[in-house]
């Protein structure tokens, strides 16, 4: 115990705690739970907004995907046509954790682009009026509260008829993502489901993690399993249990040896003939680990034997071309990657879907003046 006559310098740090104002702090937490809207129903703590505003939660990035301009206030997202959005959740991962860090490394090397692709003839930035929003705010720990959050925040965006671009995150985000923007379509909602692993389980160590989200999302009453096709399903780290739910709800699954001997472009057709069968709308969720590892380090769970980038950046314009309600580029884990390649390659991702909707009249503006 300490004599009476010395003084710690944390005790006096406590002491002086007391006398530091609150005032600013506190008038900018309020304007930052303002902007971000409220909470889900099931987070307690209310002073906790939707979408990270500040700094918090420590891991939610700063920087915006393609530079586009931050959006502070949710409540001005009606005048963008695309809006990014952080989930930064790695609470479902059964592996490797780090795809929380995902959406930072993702908008981070999309600096590297400037919008423009010679052989799409297509400049995102003229096309498109682009925003980034920032993270959704995760609770680290729950993936629950977290997937209320998710689901809610995906809700306000698709609400405002704003294309959601999701930057994930383990793909455990997918089932919330979906469970938002189901009601919004009068009818049902295909998916494209671009993988090594099928991820309809159940559960995963008694819970809705990464490898379960197309098994809760098609129980949604208008996204049926008829209507999702799983694109490059394959390997040696397949879950018996997904396969066997795959089959009993007969979802279309597509191997990589299927697409390497049908041809990109027949799978392509296939994939949209089952999307589509009798839908209003398709969702397209990305593994990152579809593509081999030699091109995608950085994730959660790699599995040798998967796409080439020109494979998937095919397949992507082909699938795309008929309209999309929503995407999401998941499984992005930075803490394994190098040189940044992995985040390069989800964000090219992005942009070869968005000129895809673009160039097929589907999303935003394509003018091209007179020669």
């Amino acid at each position: 115990m300490a004599a009476d006559d010395e003084v710690l310098m944390g005790t006096e740090g406590a002491r002086l705690e007391a006398r530091i104002p609150r005032e600013r702090g506190q008038g900018r937490q309020a304007q930052m739970h303002e902007y971000g809207l409220e909470a889900a129903q099931s987070v307690q703590d209310r002073t906790i907004p939707l979408f990270s505003r500040g700094n918090s939660p420590r891991f939610a990035g700063m920087d915006t995907f393609l530079r586009v301009p931050y959006l502070e206030d949710m409540r001005q997202l009606r005048d963008y046509d695309v809006a990014f959005v952080g989930e930064p959740l790695d609470t479902g991962t059964t592996y490797r954790p780090g795809s929380r860090f995902g959406p930072s490394g993702l908008r981070r090397i999309s600096a590297l682009s400037s919008g423009y692709s010679l052989e799409l003839g297509v400049d995102l930035h003229e096309s498109l009026r682009m925003v980034d929003v920032g993270d959704v705010h995760i609770i680290p720990g729950n993936l629950e509260k977290s997937f209320d959050q998710i689901a809610d925040a995906m809700s306000y965006v698709y609400g405002t008829g704003v294309f959601p671009v999701v930057l994930g995150g383990d793909h455990s985000v997918g089932y919330p993502n979906m469970r938002a923007i189901a009601p919004y379509i009068d009818g049902n909602v295909g998916i494209i489901h671009f993988d090594r692993h099928a991820d309809t389980c159940e559960t995963q160590m008694d819970e809705r993690m990464h490898g379960t989200p197309w098994f809760h999302a098609t129980n949604i009453p208008n996204a049926p399993p008829s209507n999702l096709v799983q694109i490059g399903i394959g390997g040696w780290a397949s879950n018996r249990f997904a396969i066997t739910n795959s089959r009993e709800r007969q979802t279309t699954i597509m191997a990589i040896r299927d697409i390497e001997r049908i041809g990109v472009e027949r799978a392509a057709e296939m994939a949209l003939e089952v999307a589509w069968k009798n839908a209003k709308a398709v969702y397209l969720s990305f593994d990152i680990d579809c593509v081999d590892p030699a091109y995608a380090p950085g994730t959660g769970t790699p599995e040798p034997g998967g796409f080439t980038p020109r494979e998937v950046f095919t397949m992507l314009e082909l699938v795309s071309k008929e309209g999309l309600c929503g995407m999401e580029v998941v499984e992005v884990a930075p803490p394994y990657d190098h040189a940044e390649i992995t985040s390069l390659l989800g964000g090219r991702v992005v942009c070869y879907v968005l000129a895809a909707l673009v160039k097929a009249g589907k999303l935003g503006r394509y003018e091209l003046l007179p020669e």
